[in-house]
């Protein structure tokens, strides 16, 4: 199926991130399922250690370090699902292989951007939570640029912020609408497990071992049928600025044509 690049209101843009979603929804699952397993195995690992004789220390250490490999592993999911988008709008073939394999060279690049990213707008949160608010808005699109033009973390910020001025506030409705979706699936995985607790007379549920591990589970259910939304309409995003201020489908249009123009003759 093919896919116009065009401008895109609000709500085109949000109708046509779910479609892409329900039209390739095993691609967009298997790639933010499969790298959040091993971060998942490790953070189960510890919970049932967790009552053992283990030093405290390691503990602490071991939560950092799978901390950590849940943020790495959300930055190859969300760089591999870019990929896949990209291909999908531009009516390229798309595989899980294909995108993980296009976005691996460039993970370590990609992490970093997005430490960056968050580094800035925690601090930003910090004074008065606005400043942070205008910065994650500015730098939306810091990583579908830095995945698809491949250019580096510090022109990627500036590429971002040139793309997003004068949309920021049609972002901002996006980003809100997504996140309050998430929210309310996020309830919906927690809301009987809760339930259960409240009937059981359990008043601390990080005690109980069982919830723990159904806690890390609905997690990934959530990150996996959700976050790939997020992208997806981050990915879009970018198309549509792209349209709106470079006229990238005409752009595009042009190099579909000269593909198709016949070899010259040679002599």
């Amino acid at each position: 199926m093919q896919y116009a690049l065009r401008p895109l209101s609000v709500s085109e843009l949000l109708d046509r991130t779910f479609t892409f979603y329900r039209n390739h929804f095993v691609l967009f699952l298997g790639i933010a399922a499969l790298p959040n397993l091993l971060p998942l195995v490790l953070s189960l690992a510890l919970i049932v250690a967790r009552p053992s004789s283990l030093n405290f220390v390691f503990l602490i250490v071991s939560t950092i370090l799978t901390g950590f490999m849940y943020f790495v592993m959300a930055a190859l999911s969300q760089g591999a699902t870019i990929i896949a988008v990209s291909r999908i709008q531009l009516d390229q073939p798309a595989s899980i292989g294909e995108s993980f394999s296009a976005i691996r060279h460039r993970l370590g690049g990609l992490v970093l951007l997005s430490l960056n990213v968050g580094i800035r707008v925690g601090l930003g949160c910090l004074l008065l939570l606005v400043p942070g608010i205008i910065l994650g808005l500015m730098y939306a699109l810091a990583v579908p640029v830095f995945v698809l033009e491949e250019r580096g973390g510090s022109a990627s910020l500036s590429r971002s912020s040139q793309l997003t001025k004068g949309h920021r506030g049609r972002i901002f409705l996006i980003y809100f609408l997504l996140i309050v979706l998430a929210v309310i699936i996020s309830l919906v995985w927690q809301a009987p497990m809760t339930t259960a607790l409240v009937l059981g007379g359990i008043r601390s549920p990080e005690s109980v071992v069982w919830y723990q591990v159904a806690s890390q589970f609905a997690g990934l259910l959530t990150r996996s049928l959700v976050g790939p939304v997020m992208t997806i309409a981050l990915a879009l995003m970018y198309y549509d600025e792209r349209v709106r201020k470079e006229a990238f489908d005409l752009e595009h249009m042009m190099r579909q044509i000269d593909g198709l123009k016949p070899a010259a003759p040679t002599a």
